[in-house]
């Protein structure tokens, strides 16, 4: 039977990844990338790419028609810190285009669809700590608020008419291959970028302002995981809580500062920090180990070793 994957948003922070990965696993031409516009990562272009505007039914159903697409991996959206900026646009954004795929699913076009959601459906009276599978969600952002929608829309396709669909609700995402995006989280790559260039970062949360993080190879290996499980494991339909690393500017400076000796970081609150505030602290991701064995890899030290090497000969350093 025909396996072919599509990426939406395979220009973007986690689809370039992701796309490479399922490359690998798969081969070139098993997975069509696209984006709204062409990739500046060259490698995206060794095997299928389509230039799509995922806001658009009929552009989109032609390509999944056109490749005999079996799996879609929904990755378009306008993130936190931008959606703030231009909330109209983040709303029609990330929600038409959602609505457009689970339509695909539906009509028996696509087979299985991937979104992910995000820590954002999260708000202010959420609890901070080890914040439950099940909780209270009062999102304080346009971002958040279409992620929680796009949540019930996923679980009233599956229930309604047993669309096959699966998501996590990411962390903030760490990665050295591809540039941040617009993201409340976004500090956590920029600093790593800034210690080796200039040996300090001012960063835009305050100093103890802790969030849940995670670095992109586990990441994306738990979206690949998630997605092939079968369906029997798959036991949420809405999202799947994922955890990962949870740190502030000062835990992450602290352990930069192990392997660059005289890094300083320095904050600078700006808007980002109220968003931030209403996001949880650390996660609760008990539900995912339990029903598709998710278990993460890498630790904060760990992931600045990895950050710090693969930088430098990024950089040229």
């Amino acid at each position: 039977m025909n396996k072919t994957i599509l990426i939406l948003g395979a220009c973007g922070q986690i689809g370039t990844e992701l796309t490479l990965a399922l490359r690998q696993k798969y081969g070139n031409d098993s997975v069509v990338a696209s984006d709204i516009r062409q990739p500046e990562h060259s490698e995206l272009l060794n095997g299928p790419f389509e230039v799509l505007d995922a806001s658009s039914a009929s552009a989109l159903r032609s390509v999944c028609e056109k490749h005999k697409i079996h799996t879609v991996y929904h990755l378009v959206a306008m993130l936190s810190a931008t959606g703030e900026k231009f909330p109209m646009k983040a709303w029609d954004l990330n929600m038409q285009s959602l609505l457009h795929v689970l339509e695909l699913a539906r009509e028996k076009v696509i087979q299985k669809l991937f979104w992910p959601s995000s820590i954002a459906v999260f708000g202010p009276t959420t609890p901070k700590q080890n914040t439950p599978q099940q909780t209270v969600m009062e999102p304080s952002t346009v971002y958040g608020i279409s992620k929680l929608a796009g949540e019930r829309w996923c679980e009233y396709y599956f229930n309604k008419y047993g669309v096959d669909v699966r998501s996590i609700r990411y962390p903030g995402l760490i990665s050295w291959k591809s540039q941040p995006g617009g993201g409340t989280t976004d500090y956590a790559v920029e600093i790593y970028y800034k210690a080796l260039e200039e040996g300090r970062y001012t960063s835009f949360l305050s100093a103890h302002r802790a969030l849940p993080m995670m670095y992109m190879e586990d990441a994306i290996r738990a979206t690949i995981e998630l997605t092939e499980a079968p369906a029997e494991q798959v036991k949420v339909r809405n999202s799947y809580n994922l955890a990962g690393i949870s740190f502030d500017p000062t835990t992450i400076a602290a352990s930069i500062e192990k392997k660059i000796s005289g890094f300083e970081c320095y904050c600078v609150p700006d808007f980002r920090e109220e968003i931030a505030a209403s996001w949880p602290e650390s996660i609760d991701d008990s539900a995912a180990q339990e029903d598709w064995g998710w278990s993460m890899e890498y630790d904060l030290d760990g992931m600045t070793d990895a950050m710090l090497r693969n930088l430098r000969t990024k950089l040229g350093l």
